[in-house]
């Protein structure tokens, strides 16, 4: 340019400038396919520990459940392929349908109780001062952290009859009559009624947790001009803080939902699915089928057909998910 100006003549061009132009088109394409490869290069550890542990195992279960594979076969390793046989015996298999419907309303409880009893907590803290704060934070954190084994032997020792603490509280009370001796795990209703205490104890820390965690991001100038407006406690909570919070919530919802569908240490250990059924989740079911009568084949079949069901309410939920984050 400065050539032009001085002796008004046009600079010649730079010899070999075309190819000096295309070698830059290159090298920018290799870099570009090397930003495009370079996380999955950093990703590959992750995903082949996925695929190992996870991808794999899922598939032989899908295989597994066309096959006859029961207890003979743990010894000869000779089985037959039945196709959709497996399929057919747990369609057609009341028990199944019962542990199914049973599964799903034992959820709806577990979830439902799960987020309201959180979402309660979350609130709390928010309202109770720092070292209160501090104080429930490391309970609910104990509490969460606690091994399913060790929390449900615990359990059976609370409402054991004879000595439980459960019942020996509810003895002074005197409301409930003697209820020294009562055997929890002798009624339906009350077999369920412990494990679902059992499971909301235990989920309500994260719950409680990550709601105030998310609470805690709402701007304090949305709430102050709601207040400034007239809005009470319960206006402001509903209009904007609920709203703020409603893709945690359904998060929360779908991770409750995967946890509560798939329970089955709380149950074993309380109730071993008893008495009379009254607490055989497809868990229970599953398990017995497979681990107790052998029947392999049949309950990989079930264990297929739980994992399509919960995936199809997975993907419910992530489609509003995603809904309901993009009309925030």
């Amino acid at each position: 340019m400065q050539t032009q100006l001085t002796t008004g003549r046009p600079t010649p061009p730079v010899p070999g400038g075309r190819r000096r132009d295309r070698g830059d088109h290159l090298t920018s394409r290799r870099e570009t396919v090397r930003d495009r490869l370079t996380p999955l290069w950093l990703l590959s550890p992750a995903m082949i520990v996925i695929g190992t542990l996870t991808i794999v195992p899922v598939l032989l279960l899908v295989a597994s459940s066309f096959t006859d594979y029961d207890q003979r076969s743990l010894f000869t390793g000779a089985f037959d392929l039945v196709g959709l046989r497996q399929y057919l015996e747990v369609f057609s298999d009341a028990e199944f349908w019962w542990a199914t419907i049973l599964t799903v309303a034992f959820t709806v409880a577990m979830v439902a109780a799960t987020i309201i009893v959180g979402m309660a907590v979350a609130q709390l803290l928010t309202r109770c001062s720092r070292p209160v704060r501090h104080v429930v934070t490391v309970v609910l954190v104990l509490a969460w952290a606690m091994p399913n084994v060790a929390s449900s032997v615990v359990w059976t020792w609370l409402f054991q009859p004879g000595y439980g603490v459960v019942n020996w509280l509810l003895e002074q009370l005197v409301v409930f009559g003697d209820t020294s001796y009562l055997d929890w795990r002798q009624s339906p209703v009350l077999a369920f009624l412990s494990v679902w205490l059992l499971v909301v104890w235990q989920a309500v820390p994260f719950v409680a947790l990550t709601l105030y965690a998310a609470q805690t991001q709402i701007p304090a100038e949305l709430l102050e001009a709601a207040r400034l407006d007239g809005a009470g406690e319960w206006r402001m909570y509903r209009s904007i803080v609920l709203r703020i919070l409603r893709p945690t919530l359904l998060l929360l919802v779908v991770l409750s939902t995967i946890w509560d569908f798939n329970v089955f240490n709380q149950i074993w250990l309380v109730t071993q699915g008893g008495p009379d059924g009254a607490t055989t989740t497809l868990g229970v079911y599953t398990y017995r089928t497979a681990f107790v009568s052998f029947g392999i084949g049949k309950g990989a079949a079930i264990s297929t057909v739980t994992t399509v069901l919960l995936l199809i309410l997975t993907m419910i939920y992530v489609r509003r998910l995603v809904r309901s984050g993009e009309e925030l």
